[in-house]
């Protein structure tokens, strides 16, 4: 086997670290929509404001400094201290779980059983809302997000693999913050598929999700289980941003991964914890091995840009309700 093959190889492994990142992505928007039917357009500005806000509290940024400066006259803009990493990650899952709370009782609770299009709307007034919020509040401008994981390719994985594929392979050349990533990302992947089969909690999440009536006839309150599945979709958008923002830096384009979550929740079904799982999998590695087998020598590369949406309309053309979804059946 030549290089060619063993190149084929790197991109495949590539492309299933990327593919776990999208199903931790689409993974929020599962979590809500099972619990309350809500397409959450919010889940891209979540990851990108539980980044600012952890850069902020790194950093010691005082928040809202420009609102302040410009009303008091004052030039104040950092507290002057640093907090380590684990401590800023601490105080940004509390603000994560206020915005929970704020969520449920500024605006949920006033739209039980409105149809899914008021709901839609709402999430997208949210989005914008915390974007012009999380500008207010921390500023606009770029911020690095350094926690501690190493970045750049891993030399040693280079070294063992060179002798693969002959003198023309130097070895897969995987960056070491896409290793860390994903295991951090199937971790917690497989965290929540325990939570959500084995907990009380994680039953009741799933009784609501089948049925929001009969979940209530039996005692189990929807709105702390719309605030604990915020909560924890919250946490997932934590968890993204440090992973998307260590990589690229904080910045309002932050915010489009969501759009790469939409392919993978078409492929795999806005119900399915597996379907994200898989889903993710299949976009990360299809839209890597596509642009390798076909996209450079037929159409001279950037295929990774459209692929997704692509397959996802193919599947929406012929299985709408996706790979593990609930078919979809309208009564009339």
């Amino acid at each position: 086997m030549g290089a060619e093959f063993f190149y084929g190889v790197e991109v495949f492994l590539n492309g299933l670290m990327a593919g776990v990142m999208y199903s931790l992505v689409a993974l929020g928007f599962v979590l809500i929509f099972k619990a309350s039917g809500i397409f959450n357009y919010a889940q891209g500005i979540m990851a990108l404001f539980a980044a600012l806000t952890l850069v902020g509290f790194q950093d010691g940024q005082v928040p809202f400094a420009h609102l302040i400066n410009a009303l008091l006259g004052t030039e104040v803009h950092h507290f002057g201290w640093h907090l380590h990493s684990l401590i800023a990650i601490i105080f940004s899952l509390i603000v994560m779980l206020v915005f929970a709370i704020l969520v449920e009782k500024l605006i949920l609770k006033h739209l039980v059983n409105q149809e899914p299009i008021i709901l839609f709307m709402a999430t997208i007034g949210l989005a914008y809302f915390m974007e012009g919020f999380g500008d207010l509040m921390w500023g606009s401008n770029v911020k690095k997000l350094d926690v501690g994981i190493p970045q750049g390719g891993n030399f040693w994985i280079e070294e063992k693999t060179a002798f693969l594929g002959g003198e023309d392979f130097y070895g897969f050349y995987i960056d070491t913050l896409d290793i860390y990533a994903t295991v951090i990302a199937s971790l917690l992947v497989i965290s929540l598929v325990l939570f959500s089969q084995y907990t009380k909690t994680g039953r009741a999440l799933r009784a609501v999700a089948d049925d929001h009536q009969a979940a209530l006839s039996v005692g189990i309150s929807l709105r702390t289980i719309w605030i604990i599945v915020w909560t924890i979709s919250g946490f997932v958008a934590l968890v993204a941003g440090i992973m998307w923002g260590s990589k690229s830096g904080v910045q309002f384009s932050l915010s489009l991964i969501a759009l790469k979550a939409l392919p993978v929740l078409m492929l795999g079904g806005f119900t399915s914890i597996p379907g994200a799982i898989i889903g993710g999998l299949i976009i990360g590695v299809g839209e890597k091995m596509f642009e390798f087998l076909i996209g450079v020598p037929f159409f001279g590369g950037a295929t990774e840009n459209w692929f997704a949406y692509m397959l996802a309309l193919i599947f929406l053309v012929f299985r709408p309700q996706g790979l593990f979804g609930e078919k979809i059946i309208e009564r009339v």
